[in-house]
């Protein structure tokens, strides 16, 4: 949730599916962080029909399309993102990752698995969406940040909750390219069995629009709150944890962070796109900013991937 907005669940894990769930849930949330960076223009881009050819018939493509101007079904392929981002919020400690792992897409009429997240959609007018829908976030071990070193890792996260999906302007033609979220999540850490973390807020405000030379672009604001449990898991200093430049501290419920994220892409042939993207996150006026552990007011990511689609259904996806 903190280190990339990202959106995936693994629902249930006990006993040694914990453990399988953990390495499942680490890929997911890596996959996600593909889908963030740039998906949203890249899922809401129509995959055009190859021309129809005047000669005698060829062989058929290995990747069939849908008609023009629908979506398919469902898609299959991989992604590549390279990622620098601060360790947590208000961490001065950077870090640097290389993923490369699969991707689905797939645009059911209740469940979605695309660039605004995997969930189940249980109202759809051209006005609102209501979805359940889930999130992940990678976590970083203590010895890699010096501010938490001898202090418990930051463990992965897993997320899922209601989400009102609100469209603005006129929506009589179709949905506009900008949207207010208002997702609220219950949070789960895999690498604790699944201990409850509290729960997070945050309303967001998000725009999708074309630009010159075929690139899409994208842009969000939000405001992130969280309840004083999941503030205590990244800023909360217990007794045994204190040093004397790193004084205990007991983190309270409220104001986490603000966050302005622009993304851009291009497909640069038919199944290969190009995304890259840019974000802000900022812990002035936090709850916690009293804590020693946060020791930059504001830090910066980016992340600069490609993707490729093997293969795509012949099926339209519902809208």
């Amino acid at each position: 949730m903190f280190l990339m907005k990202i959106k995936t669940l693994r629902c249930s894990a006990v006993g040694r599916v914990v453990g399988r769930a953990t390495g499942l849930a680490v890929a997911w949330a890596g996959g996600a962080l593909l889908w963030a960076a740039g998906a949203q223009a890249w899922a809401q881009t129509p995959t055009p029909s190859p021309a129809p050819s005047m000669a005698s018939p060829a062989a058929p493509s290995p990747v069939q399309r849908p008609a023009p101007d629908a979506l398919p079904l469902w898609e299959i392929g991989v992604g590549g993102l390279g990622i620098t981002q601060p360790a947590y919020p208000g961490a001065s400690t950077a870090t640097s990752r290389l993923i490369v792992l699969p991707y689905v897409i797939y645009r059911g009429e209740y469940f979605r698995a695309e660039q605004s997240g995997v969930g189940l959609r249980a109202v759809k007018t051209p006005r609102y969406e209501v979805d359940i829908g889930f999130s992940a976030s990678l976590g970083s071990a203590a010895k890699d940040v010096p501010a938490r070193v001898g202090m418990a890792d930051l463990g992965t996260l897993v997320e899922f909750g209601p989400r009102l999906k609100i469209h603005l302007g006129d929506v009589s033609q179709g949905p506009t390219g900008y949207w207010l979220e208002l997702p609220l999540r219950g949070v789960f850490d895999l690498n604790s069995q699944l201990v409850n973390r509290g729960f997070s807020f945050e309303p967001q405000l998000s725009m999708d629009v074309p630009l010159p030379g075929g690139w899409r672009g994208g842009g969000s604001v939000s405001a992130i709150f969280a309840s004083q449990q999941l503030n205590e898991t990244f800023y909360s200093v217990s007794a045994a944890e204190a040093t004397l430049t790193r004084p205990a501290f007991a983190a309270q419920a409220g104001f986490l962070a603000t966050r302005a994220t622009l993304s851009a892409s291009r497909k640069v042939t038919p199944d290969l796109r190009l995304l890259a993207f840019v974000r802000l996150d900022s812990v002035a006026g936090s709850a916690n900013r009293g804590s020693s552990l946060i020791e930059k007011t504001s830090g910066a990511s980016a992340g600069l991937g490609l993707t490729y689609t093997f293969g795509r259904s012949e099926k339209s996806g519902a809208k």
